[in-house]
């Protein structure tokens, strides 16, 4: 390995550190200003109603998901929307880590399912919020305000021009 190989993969290494960080305080900031919608099924929903207001796409997943057909194919009819109408997209692995950021009691059960049944988000469910797919809205009448959604989005700008059209992030425990 050379020093330019070496040097670049810290570099890489410490932009995916800072923009993982980013994407969990822009989640953080989100849900406290009722910003987010968390699940396949909501998500969809909404991006069918109304799609200009969704900023970001944060499709989740983990190993043991890698198998899950339907998942899978949730996820590439979410990005061809998210395609079709500019939404940035990020795919994330650490679906425990989202479920701590975003301060769910049961995050030992995140994700049991593709969808949640009731479609309500509150943490009083019974039933764990299914956080395989989280959008950030931007509803025009109070626009989020969040440095964070700019490092965010200036990632997603910054992998298309390279050609990654759906950027890969890992969450890290802490």
């Amino acid at each position: 390995m050379t020093l330019e190989e070496v040097v670049g993969c810290d570099m890489a290494d410490k932009k995916m550190d800072t923009v993982s960080q980013a994407l969990e305080e822009l989640l953080v900031a989100a849900q406290r200003q009722d910003c987010l919608t968390v699940g396949v099924y909501e998500s969809a929903k909404l991006m069918n109603v109304d799609p200009d207001s969704v900023v970001l796409c944060v499709l989740a997943t983990d190993e043991e998901d890698e198998d899950d057909i339907a998942l899978q194919i949730h996820f590439t009819l979410l990005q061809a929307f998210c395609c079709e109408n500019d939404i940035n997209i990020l795919r994330v692995s650490g679906l425990r880590r989202l479920a701590q950021v975003l301060g769910d009691p049961s995050s030992v059960d995140v994700g049991s399912s593709t969808s949640s049944s009731n479609g309500n988000n509150n943490n009083n469910n019974s039933e764990p919020r299914d956080f395989h797919c989280i959008l950030v809205n931007n509803p025009q009448c109070q626009p989020l305000k969040c440095q964070a959604l700019q490092e965010v989005g200036n990632y997603c700008d910054e992998s298309r021009c390279r050609n990654q059209w759906v950027p890969c992030l890992s969450l890290r425990e802490r």
